[in-house]
């Protein structure tokens, strides 16, 4: 297969290498502000993994050309941040081809959604016949750790990771593809469950707020899990689980713990939310974050937290722990991630529906 891998970051790099390394043709674009990996990439060739996955893999192109990245390309994944997607979308505008399928990796909130929506906004989708699908989150544990290099500390082999299409009725063809090249995926129902499982918010937003005075002074020099989940934030965690169950429920999708998927993803092997994430072997190793200033607040609060807090609002479901953790992160942060909303059930043009009008939107 042609594979186009946009995003040349932790995850894109190990999609990239994933794909290359089981012999398909990977092409791997990013936006020249961001060239220090495509430089590296390009010149070393290919990605190197080392961790769960050994080995160099060629890549066929590696580059800051969007039409030459997607020529002839049958799978596109689209692999960064949240607030990425938009951007990826409209990168893509005039070099769109029928046929292809997009895969946002991961969803962080109805990432399908947004791609759908910002090319059919430029009228780039009339005429052809286009696939859109989301994964509820990376399969892998996954950093740069040197120039075209990526260690992995985890990867999904059995499950734990699922796959909708939007809409729901295109999954099947999408999951035959996506599957010819990736393992430990399973088909969701829809995007409420893909986006709903995403393990981000319920785990960086909380532990990063409750370990904020060690960042700020050692600048990240500890250990995020093994050092930063204690009895007192795994409490936090459950708590914000609690919510996001309850919104899963209200929707008539099923949604797994995140302490109970992390060992089917192979992880954790205690299905706990202090020791479990404490003493994971597959978070085993991962440092903090440098600075406050990061995607674990500004994508996983402004992003994820905000919009999921809009969709429970709109079906009736209390989330007094995810206000009060958007309120106070956004006081540490001076500034209103509430305010802010740059994705939320309007944005999304999906106000004002009742749960059985949602459902009917995904099917």
């Amino acid at each position: 297969m042609k594979v186009a891998v946009l995003g040349s970051g932790n995850g894109g790099c190990a999609v990239a290498y994933e794909w290359a390394a089981k012999g398909n043709e990977v092409r791997l674009f990013d936006f020249d502000r961001f060239p220090k990996q495509i430089e590296a990439v390009r010149a070393a060739g290919g990605i190197t993994a080392r961790g769960k996955l050994n080995g160099f893999a060629p890549i066929a192109y590696v580059g800051h050309d969007i039409k030459e990245a997607l020529s002839g390309t049958d799978l596109v994944f689209v692999v960064g941040p949240a607030y990425s997607t938009e951007l990826f979308a409209r990168a893509c505008i005039g070099a769109v081809e029928d046929g292809m399928i997009f895969v946002i990796m991961p969803a962080s909130c109805f990432g399908a959604l947004v791609f759908k929506s910002t090319l059919e906004a430029d009228g780039e989708k009339a005429g052809k016949r286009l696939y859109f699908a989301e994964t509820s989150t990376l399969p892998y544990a996954v950093r740069i750790t040197a120039p075209a290099t990526i260690t992995l500390f985890n990867r999904f082999e059995t499950g734990g990771g699922f796959l909708s299409a939007l809409p729901a009725s295109d999954t099947d063809y999408v999951y035959e593809k996506v599957m010819r090249g990736m393992v430990g995926i399973a088909k969701g129902k829809n995007v409420f469950q893909t986006t709903l499982q995403n393990g981000n918010v319920t785990i960086h937003p909380a532990v990063s707020l409750m370990n904020a005075a060690l960042i700020e002074r050692t600048h990240g020099d500890f250990m995020f899990y093994e050092e930063g989940v204690t009895p007192a934030v795994g409490r936090v965690m459950k708590s914000v689980d609690d919510e996001k169950l309850a919104i899963a429920a209200a929707l008539d999708v099923t949604v797994q713990r995140d302490s109970v998927i992390g060992v089917e993803q192979g992880y954790m092997t205690e299905a706990s939310y202090d020791r479990g994430y404490a003493e994971a072997p597959g978070f085993k190793g991962i440092k903090a974050q440098d600075s406050l200033d990061h995607r674990y607040f500004n994508e996983d609060v402004d992003y994820s937290l905000v919009c999921m807090v809009s969709l429970a609002e709109q079906l009736g479901v209390a989330t007094p722990t995810m206000r009060a953790l958007i309120q106070i992160i956004s006081v540490a942060m001076d500034r209103d991630y509430f305010a802010e909303a740059p994705r939320t059930m309007r944005t999304l043009g999906w106000a004002e529906k009742t749960a059985a009008e949602l459902k009917v939107l995904v099917s």
